[in-house]
């Protein structure tokens, strides 16, 4: 690894704290990835990635700011990046996924706030994660009551631009948030000097639309049985996708994607053909929560897909290119976006028909859904998920569960007898 400290000195970085965690991290990442046998080698880029996580990536955006560039730290799949990079920015996700943030999160916010608001308030206030120091501005959204409130914390800390989610999907619904996205160009525009045109919005929309297309590619290649890649690496590289340089990305996932459809082809997979093939539904798992596909893997079932922020919900929908006017271009952002399928909208039945689907594409045995703890609009949901897979005769667990390992061996015995009924 190379040697970053000065940079996280000059960023103002708790460097005692951050020493912590990096002196974890590799450990974890080792025993839950590079244990793994068989696995494409495609996925060594995204291993350097994660090796030098604080690293790459961080430097990249500063220097792009030193070029006079700005920078955005986005939590939501429902910002739209397009807008971001057709005015020369970059978007970089920043949704927090580790323990080692809670404790700084709870300083501020009530213990039972789920962990993601909480590790993505506490990466910024104990200044442990360069992400979170390095935007210009942070851009939110209303999904959740507890992101709004939390987003008002960190308000006092960098400069913030919320965009209000609607939480219908009317006609009156999109056309609102094709007013927020206009709202969110002028934003953008004030904060970068400059104009986004029809001609730098198309292109970026193309942009945003290849990244799109390149993890589509890489699900497409996980239909196949046996599979030909497991879903803790089929999640690693979705959750690299939410800050790497979107160009880069969607290279990396062709490439990777070209590697299994070659395996697909020699029938040559990572878990036996006759492997239990199993869904993740539920809220996201951001980067580096690999707890729940661990223990799933490691059982000896194969995880195939995610319907979640950090899967096809992230790249399913293209947004059309064939505008070309701004005023048409937003339009086709704000069609796009609202497809996504969030626990947030009421009535929301199309999640549900999302997940019959893919159960369906992906030939899955049973569904694992899952809830961050405290989420109540996914745990609330979930008992509309059980009810619409048992008319359909799907099998279906609910687990509720945070980032902390205390719940791993009850997890672990809870799902392994899942398995076990299945087999059956």
């Amino acid at each position: 690894m190379a040697d970053y400290k000065q940079m996280w000195t000059d960023l103002g970085m708790d460097l005692e704290k951050h020493d912590l965690l990096c002196e974890v991290l590799p450990e974890a990442f080792g025993g839950v990835y590079l244990s793994q046998q068989n696995r494409p080698q495609g996925m060594g880029f995204y291993d350097f990635v994660v090796s030098e996580i604080h690293g790459v990536r961080p430097a990249e955006m500063l220097e792009h700011q030193k070029q006079g560039g700005k920078v955005f730290g986005t939590f939501c799949v429902y910002v739209p990046d397009e807008v971001v990079f057709a005015a020369g920015g970059i978007a970089a996700g920043l949704c927090g996924g580790s323990q080692f943030w809670v404790s700084g999160g709870e300083k501020v916010l009530p213990a039972n706030t789920c962990p993601l608001i909480k590790a993505s308030v506490g990466a910024r206030l104990d200044k442990t994660c360069p992400f979170f120091l390095i935007p210009d501005m942070y851009v939110g959204e209303t999904t959740c009551d507890g992101k709004k409130k939390a987003w008002e914390i960190l308000a006092g800390e960098v400069p913030f631009h919320i965009i209000d989610v609607p939480q219908m999907k009317r006609d009156k619904d999109v056309a609102a948030f094709e007013a927020e996205i206009m709202d969110f160009i002028a934003m953008v525009e004030k904060v970068t000097g400059n104009k986004i045109t029809a001609e730098r919005l198309g292109e970026s929309i193309k942009l945003i639309n290849n990244k799109r297309k390149g993890l589509q590619r890489l699900y497409n290649a996980r239909k196949a049985s046996p599979v030909p890649i497991s879903g803790k690496d089929a999640l690693l590289v979705t959750q690299i996708a939410f800050y790497d340089d979107p160009a880069r990305c969607a290279q990396m996932a062709n490439q990777l994607a070209e590697e299994l459809e070659e395996r697909v082809a020699r029938q040559e997979g990572v878990f036996p053909a006759n492997a239990l093939r199993i869904m993740v539904s539920g809220t996201p798992m951001a980067i580096p929560n690999w707890k729940l596909h661990h223990i799933i893997e490691t059982a000896g079932a194969a995880v195939v897909v995610e319907e979640s922020c950090t899967g096809t919900r992230y790249f399913e929908n293209l947004v059309d290119e064939s505008a070309t006017t701004v005023e048409g271009q937003v339009r086709a952002l704000a069609e796009r976006y609202m497809k996504t399928n969030c626990a947030c909208f009421t009535p929301n039945p199309g999640r549900v028909e999302d997940i019959v689907r893919l159960a369906d594409e992906y030939k899955v045995d049973g569904i694992i859904d899952t809830n961050l703890q405290f989420c109540n609009l996914y745990s609330t949901e979930s008992f509309l998920v059980k009810q619409a897979l048992a008319d359909k005769g799907l099998p279906v667990m609910h687990i509720e569960t945070d980032y902390s390992e205390q719940d791993y061996e009850q997890l672990r015995t809870r799902i392994e007898a899942f398995l076990e009924m299945l087999r059956k």
